[in-house]
Parts: structure tokens; C-alpha cells; sequence
């Protein structure tokens, strides 16, 4: 049996867990972190004004030492529950809780994380140690995405797809070049180097204040790792289409500058790719039964094989892409016909912010200074 650690050891990490009405949520995300092993560490849990049973569900895991269902690894130190102070002007409210928590958070590494992620055994130490080993000042795993409903399994392959391209992992966490990204779900950072950047605090109007983050870092010389955390952490991000709607109606024009272009190439990839579905095979299927009456001509054979080489080519091409978020092979492949719906919620997340307001977990927030407008205690 492990032997207790004083309680009032200092914990390698502190994970910090802000969390906005997150009762579908927290217990399944909390009981993944209370049983890590391989470091020592402490749990504090933001409330953000949650109207439902978070806090509940946080408070019940501080005295989880008693609870005989979680075997508790002696690793964990403590599980505190604050509440985030009131929204000040200009600030988004998952920063705002953020910066609470920073500041009764005692270790000497930082890991945000958030109420939807669920943390696999031993991914806190592997963590630390990966850090470590690549001398990252911040450390990012953009977790595995676990679907629930078609249009999530059309549409989630896409985004991440395209994001895996428009910030390579590779390329961010190349010192050498200025690409930064990181993706919030999963952030741990040497708390020295964050504190000494102005913590969260420094990005607190940002919408992307994780990839306002990375690029802080990148600019002030910090090593970033990033890279896919399959294995480690693993996240469903959306629960319904109206959550997913909203959540990146928000983020893909910030994402993509170029929003709606990128909608409308999209939406002439999608016409393009089912012209060639429903043609190559038609066109193959007249040769076959006209071949009787063309033997010796050239022209149907090579318009059929054109029609097949530049089908299979940009559906492989397709794919490739797609395949970069690691998503399994049948949602990447059927994906394809998800290209409408990302063109158009490209194009809804261009339209909200040319019109200066996007919506999150209540809050409505301005796309330009992007200070709260208004607060609900809707989720």
C-alpha cells in the first residue's frame, strides 16, 4: 500500500478545471484524474457561476478520500473547489475562472484542462515526463474527439482535418518556426515561465486565449510540444448539434481568417468530388454496354479512365487530408458528404462576426474588443 504524502507537500502539478454548468460532465472527468499515478498532485475546480449540480459534483470529490468506489492513488494531494470572481469588462469567462484558479495554484507545473476531457491511466505523469524530455515550457495535446450522432461524424473529421493542416503539429512545435497553436482541452505549462507571461491574464480578452497563449509563448522564445494525445486524454466536446453549432459558429472564423473562402471551396470540393461519384461509374457502365460498337476507338476508354483518375485522385486527396486528424477510416471517408454543412457553418461563423457578436454558455461576447455584452445563467 502507498504510503500518504503530507498534505502539505507541494504538488508537481496543479490541474485547474474551470467549469460553466458542467454536471453531464465533471464527475466522469474528475474520477479519471483522482486515480493518476507517478506524480504528486493537486485538483482545483473553478465554478463559473454554474446554475446546475456542478459544484455539487466537484465538493463530493474533496472528501473522495473517504469514498470507497475510487481507488485513490496516495499521489493526489487535495481537491479544492473555488468559485470564480465576477466577470470584469472586456474579460471571457473561461479566462476569468482560469486566473482564479492560478492563484491558489501551488505546482510546479500547470495543467488546464476542461470539465469534458476524461484523462487515461497514467497520462499526468507521462505528461510531465514528455515535457520534460522535449524541454517544453508549455506542453499541448489536442485530445481524441469522442463522436455521438451522424452530423457529428460528418462534420468533426473535417474541422480537425483542416485544423491539423493549418497548424501542423510539427511546424508548432519546430522552435525555429513561428507557427503556434495549442488547443485548450489539454494545456500544461511550467508555472515559473507562465507566471512570469502574465498567466491567462495576458490573453484575457481573447476568444482563442489558447491559441493567444501559444503564440505568447512562441513570441517570447518558450518551447511548445503539440501533437494528437491519443492515448492520453481523450474528450467529447459536443453533446447535442445545437452545442456544436454555437461552439464553432464561435472559434472557425478566429481559426480561419479566410472563412469564407474557404466555405466556398469547400462547397466546390463537395460539387466537384459528387459530379465525379455519380459520373465516373455511369460513364463505365455506358462503355461497357456500347463496347461492341467502339472496339478500336480510343475515345470512351480514355474518357472513362480520366473520369476514374481524377475521381479516385481527389477523393484521395480528400482523404489525406481528412486522415490527419486521426480520426477512424469510415468517418474520415464519409466525411465527404459533410462538406456542405462545414461550408455553411463557415459561413454562419463569418456572418457572426462581421455582425460583432458570438455566443457561448450564456454569454454573448464582441467579436472586436470582445468584452462580454451580456450574461445569462444558461448553459
Amino acid at each position: 500500500m502507498d504510503s500518504p504524502i503530507p498534505a502539505n507537500s507541494v504538488p508537481k502539478v496543479s490541474v485547474l478545471i474551470p467549469a460553466r454548468n458542467e454536471e453531464a460532465n465533471l464527475e466522469r472527468c474528475l474520477r479519471s484524474l483522482v486515480v493518476q499515478k507517478g506524480v504528486t498532485f493537486e485538483i482545483i475546480v473553478i465554478n463559473d457561476a454554474s446554475t446546475d449540480r456542478t459544484r455539487p459534483i466537484a465538493e463530493s470529490f474533496t472528501r473522495v478520500r473517504q469514498c470507497p468506489f475510487i481507488a485513490l492513488n496516495q499521489d493526489m494531494l487535495d481537491v479544492q473547489v473555488i468559485d470564480a470572481p465576477p466577470l470584469p469588462e472586456g474579460w471571457t469567462g473561461k479566462v476569468n475562472a482560469l486566473v482564479a484558479g492560478e492563484a491558489v495554484a501551488r505546482g510546479e507545473w500547470l495543467l488546464f484542462t476542461d470539465a469534458d476531457t476524461e484523462h487515461l491511466e497514467g497520462s499526468l505523469a507521462a505528461a510531465v515526463a514528455e515535457a520534460t524530455e522535449h524541454k517544453a515550457d508549455l506542453l499541448s495535446y489536442s485530445p481524441e474527439q469522442l463522436l455521438t450522432g451522424i452530423r457529428q461524424q460528418l462534420i468533426m473529421p473535417l474541422i480537425f482535418g483542416e485544423l491539423a493542416v493549418t497548424f501542423s503539429p510539427r511546424r508548432v512545435s519546430d522552435p525555429a518556426l513561428p507557427d503556434a497553436a495549442a488547443n485548450g482541452q489539454y494545456l500544461l505549462t511550467r508555472a515559473r515561465v507562465h507566471r512570469k507571461l502574465g498567466g491567462f491574464a495576458s490573453v484575457a480578452t481573447e476568444l482563442l486565449e489558447d491559441v493567444a497563449l501559444a503564440r505568447l509563448y512562441k513570441q517570447k522564445n518558450y518551447a511548445i510540444q503539440f501533437r494528437f494525445g491519443r492515448g492520453l486524454v481523450r474528450t467529447r466536446m459536443y453533446s447535442s448539434w445545437d452545442d456544436l453549432r454555437i461552439g464553432w459558429t464561435k472559434n472557425l472564423a478566429l481559426l480561419f481568417p479566410d472563412a469564407r473562402f474557404l466555405a466556398r471551396k469547400r462547397a466546390g470540393e463537395f460539387r466537384r468530388l459528387l459530379f465525379g461519384l455519380f459520373v465516373a461509374p455511369l460513364w463505365t457502365l455506358v462503355y461497357i454496354s456500347q463496347a461492341h460498337n467502339v472496339v478500336g476507338d480510343w475515345y470512351w476508354p480514355v474518357m472513362v479512365c480520366l473520369f476514374w483518375f481524377f475521381t479516385l485522385t481527389g477523393f484521395a486527396a480528400f482523404y489525406i487530408r481528412v486522415s490527419r486528424a486521426h480520426f477512424p477510416f469510415w468517418p474520415s471517408l464519409l466525411s465527404f458528404f459533410g462538406l456542405p454543412f462545414f461550408a455553411s457553418l463557415l459561413r454562419d461563423s463569418a456572418d457572426a462576426h462581421e455582425k460583432g457578436t458570438v455566443s457561448w454558455r450564456g454569454r454573448a461576447y464582441r467579436t472586436g474588443a470582445q468584452a462580454p455584452v451580456a450574461a445569462s445563467n444558461s448553459k
